[in-house]
């Protein structure tokens, strides 16, 4: 019974280690994967080296109307919200002599936070973001915006966009949403 027993375990063993080798190898191949170090190298020298960033002294991050719009901005999932955007808010921008449509930034796509739909997760969690990390002392608003307009500032690994330095945001776009991501508490309604 014992050599029945360890027979068909070796064999499963035997079985799950071929099929996970026959999937590894099929899968690799039924895929092309691209060299993306042509596009990174790219990246880098349209944006050059990680850039740090003051906060403007015009920046008012307890203005409901900010607070609105940087809610808009944050939620703005690949740029097509279907809601009018709020007061100072643009849908359009005038490039090289155009009107074209503003693409926002995609913040709820990597991160969730309070009353996100499609809220991702692979950036970190900002819900209840004030709660836990300015009131305890652990961040401020400086560093919020700062990680808005250029993240590499702190981690030069980041994927997260590089918004201030590639003219994604402006200035006060970075505002609004650096007042919406300390506006979020934890006893706000989800």
């Amino acid at each position: 019974m014992n050599k029945s027993i360890r027979y068909f375990t070796t064999l499963f063993a035997v079985t799950l280690s071929t099929s996970i080798a026959y999937c590894d190898t099929n899968l690799t191949k039924s895929y092309e994967a691209p060299d993306a170090s042509k596009i990174i190298e790219k990246d880098i020298a349209i944006v050059g080296e990680p850039k740090k960033f003051t906060m403007p002294k015009s920046c008012v991050l307890d203005n409901p109307l900010s607070i609105e719009r940087g809610k808009y901005l944050y939620m703005n999932l690949n740029g097509k919200s279907k809601e009018n955007p709020p007061k100072g808010v643009s849908r359009t921008i005038e490039k090289d002599g155009k009107k074209v449509t503003k693409q926002y930034g995609n913040c709820v796509a990597c991160h969730n936070v309070e009353g996100a739909i499609g809220g991702g997760t692979v950036g970190p969690d900002l819900t209840a973001y004030k709660t836990n990390f300015v009131d305890s002392g652990a961040r401020d608003a400086q560093f919020v915006y700062q990680k808005i307009a250029d993240p590499r500032i702190d981690n030069p690994q980041s994927f997260m966009t590089i918004n201030l330095t590639t003219d994604l945001f402006n200035e006060s776009e970075i505002c609004d949403i650096t007042a919406f991501v300390l506006a979020k508490k934890d006893t706000d309604e989800k």
